[in-house]
């Protein structure tokens, strides 16, 4: 069973062998089971709608294809996907990389089927983990040159403005904000934003006035948190003190799945997240499910520091290879059995 650890070493609050507090009664006995070990049950990344069934799902994405140059301008933030021209070409970045003989990426251990640490064989898997070992052999010859850190969600990108590490492959959205901080690569898979609550007791419906009063927890630096900040439709989402020493860490977390811990525990009402993250929490606990439909279509890229174009252009190079057979073989590996019916990644866009 796979134990959720946040960067801090801190484990989640209920665990095998710990009573659950007496507000998961009612939750059909399984509520502290998604945090400490609920991965036994699959990964069901379509949204779900009320009463558990299968709501439509969000727009499929196009298949590999051929890239394709777009216009981009930087006061209105038209086109954030496009990225630098593929290069297979080394420049500085790559030339401090090979150096060392290792590749550093920033990658998250508690998401399951993307980035999460396997009990068994103590090691990192899942769909993120694959791709930062293609990229790693591409530039240094073995899958096996990679030192992977995890990092919470709102440390992705001072892990890289700092030097901490050369990428981070987390499911981590492009976005117009986001561009002025970090270099992307093309886009790798599209996701969307949505509200994750309990079946029973819950009057929430989606994103949208039934969120009026409610306790809704979104992770530190998150497009979900963003999302709150431009309509919280009367939700409350922060903390007193966020970002600061006394901040609280409540409603606003480091790590996305401490918002699941939190909604167990009966401290908030709600968790907004990328469906394809939260689908998979309300998977590992059937008390719980996604509400509504994504209201967001957001894409996922490999993120680099700011002025490193030669290591964004040879990510870009990597992923024109991986959408050709690789990207479908993690796709079948660890996504397909309960998200049918996608074709291939978002077609390439470039500057």
């Amino acid at each position: 069973m796979h134990y959720g650890v946040d960067d801090a070493g801190r484990s989640a609050p209920a665990g095998p062998g710990r009573r659950p507090l007496s507000r998961l009664r009612g939750w059909g006995g399984v509520a502290g089971m998604a945090v400490a070990c609920g991965l036994t049950a699959s990964l069901t990344l379509l949204p779900l709608a009320r009463g558990g069934h299968r709501a439509s799902a969000a727009p499929t994405v196009s298949g590999p294809g051929v890239g394709i140059g777009v216009p981009v301008r930087a006061d209105t933030c038209e086109n954030p996907e496009a990225s630098l021209t593929p290069s297979a070409a080394d420049g500085p970045s790559i030339a401090a990389i090979k150096k060392r003989g290792k590749l550093v990426v920033g990658v998250d251990q508690s998401s399951y089927r993307w980035g999460y640490r396997n009990p068994g064989k103590r090691t990192l898997e899942g769909f993120d983990i694959d791709l930062a070992k293609a990229i790693a052999k591409d530039i240094l010859g073995s899958e096996d040159s990679v030192i992977f850190r995890a990092i919470p969600t709102n440390q992705r990108i001072a892990a890289l403005e700092s030097g901490k590490v050369d990428l981070v492959v987390r499911t981590m959205t492009i976005n117009c904000k986001r561009i002025r901080q970090v270099a992307f690569s093309t886009a790798y898979f599209q996701a969307g934003q949505q509200v994750l609550a309990p079946k029973e007791d819950s009057t929430i419906q989606g994103y949208g006035p039934s969120l009026k009063g409610k306790r809704v927890c979104t992770a530190e630096g998150s497009t979900a948190y963003e999302a709150l900040e431009r309509n919280s439709f009367g939700a409350v989402f922060k903390d007193e003190g966020d970002g600061t020493k006394d901040d609280k860490d409540l409603l606003t977390v480091p790590n996305q799945l401490d918002c699941l811990a939190r909604l167990q525990l009966g401290e908030v009402d709600a968790v907004v997240t990328d469906n394809a993250l939260a689908a998979g929490q309300a998977a590992q606990d059937p008390a719980i499910e996604l509400k509504g439909e994504p209201f967001t279509t957001e894409y996922y890229g490999v993120a680099a520091k700011l002025g490193n174009d030669d290591l964004v252009r040879r990510v870009n190079q990597v992923l024109v290879r991986y959408r050709q057979g690789p990207w479908q073989a993690a796709y079948d590996k660890w996504l397909k059995a309960d998200l049918p019916g996608i074709s291939g990644p978002p077609a390439p866009k470039y500057k």
